[in-house]
């Protein structure tokens, strides 16, 4: 998330014969389309936590999307290698907007 924009999204799969789908611990990524639900939760989600640059965990359970973890300070490596995207350049481009606008991205 940057600002209200879900700008990447993939989805981690665990190695077998673990539950941990973390990429340095062997777990595997792809780029998915989320749904309007899931969109929705994210931006909420990093809305709720005041937070201008946000990595939203969802699972997507069989009852629905639901959040595992927000983090104000999301790892880059694997979401942009998965993705071909630089996000990190989209964050600077963000706060450059807004400090010349005089806004603080800080909510």
């Amino acid at each position: 998330m940057i600002g209200d924009k879900v700008v990447a999204a993939i989805e981690r799969q665990a190695k077998e014969g673990d539950f941990r789908s973390n990429l340095h611990r062997g777990g595997t990524a792809r780029p998915v389309i989320i749904s309007e639900r899931e969109r929705a939760i994210a931006v909420k989600a990093t809305q709720t936590l005041g937070l201008s640059v946000a990595g939203v965990d969802i699972l997507r359970a069989t009852r629905g999307p639901l959040v595992m973890e927000v983090n104000a300070s999301p790892g880059l490596e694997g979401i942009e290698r998965t993705t071909q995207l630089d996000i990190a350049d989209m964050i600077i481009a963000f706060i450059e907007q807004h400090a010349r606008n005089g806004v603080s991205p800080a909510r």
